[in-house]
């Protein structure tokens, strides 16, 4: 067998023995010994691909979350047409993948420690600040994107993990979607064209011309962009 390959089936089993173990463990510690006796592989190999224990774990749930969001996206067929819609949707698969996987969900989530901000929850953010993209280029954000994003998922979380807490046959998702619908009107704009609407039209403009530079600002020196970005930041404060 190749060594890409044999290194691929390790990578994989140790997936597989973590996320099972994981799950069975309801949120208690898994040891680094159970997962490598599951997996039939030496503490090295788990070094050697994911570092750490932690590092393995974040890979499973990473792991898990794109191929949820994945499956569902295949499954919808249809082009990305409507933006807003597209948050909506990607709020109400977070939801439900949290609520479908509680154990793995608050191994994640549910121990947060200062200073120590998760690989996982930081991937989600960047996913969430991606999908804002459109809707900053088109003028349709009150706030910074990255402010954006990281209220989508604050305000997420905290309702994947109050329905968490709720009796199996009792969870409300009708929480999530008085809460999803909340956060998209705080953060999103409509069309303006009145006159009394011109500084919150400014301050869009300025989100969508930055969002624009973050992608390419070949027609700038570094420090001409840089300036510019200060001032729109300044701009989009209104």
């Amino acid at each position: 067998m190749p060594d890409s390959a044999r290194e691929t089936s390790a990578r994989d089993r140790l997936l597989l023995a973590a996320a099972e173990l994981m799950d069975a463990a309801q949120g208690a510690e898994v040891s680094t010994r159970a997962i490598c006796e599951r997996a039939g592989v030496h503490a090295p190999t788990l070094y050697h691909h994911f570092a750490s224990k932690q590092g393995l774990q974040d890979a499973v749930i990473t792991h898990g979350f794109k191929r949820f969001l994945a499956d569902r996206a295949a499954s919808a067929d249809r082009a990305t047409t409507n933006p807003i819609g597209d948050i909506r949707d990607a709020w109400d698969l977070h939801v439900r993948f949290g609520v479908e996987n509680p154990s793995f969900y608050t191994l994640i989530y549910g121990r947060a420690a200062p200073g120590r901000p998760c690989a996982v929850v930081a991937a989600v953010e960047a996913m969430i600040l991606e999908a804002l993209q459109p809707l900053a280029r088109a003028r349709r954000l009150r706030v910074a994107p990255e402010r954006a994003a990281r209220e989508i998922l604050a305000a997420s979380t905290g309702v994947v993990l109050t329905l968490i807490a709720q009796p199996p046959n009792d969870v409300d998702l009708s929480l999530s979607d008085d809460v999803r619908d909340a956060i998209l009107e705080r953060i999103t704009a409509t069309p303006r064209t009145s006159a009394k609407d011109v500084g919150a039209s400014l301050a869009s403009a300025a989100i969508a011309l930055d969002a624009a530079l973050a992608e390419d600002s070949a027609p700038l020196s570094r420090g001409e962009a840089t300036l510019l970005r200060e001032w729109l930041g300044r701009l989009s404060a209104r």
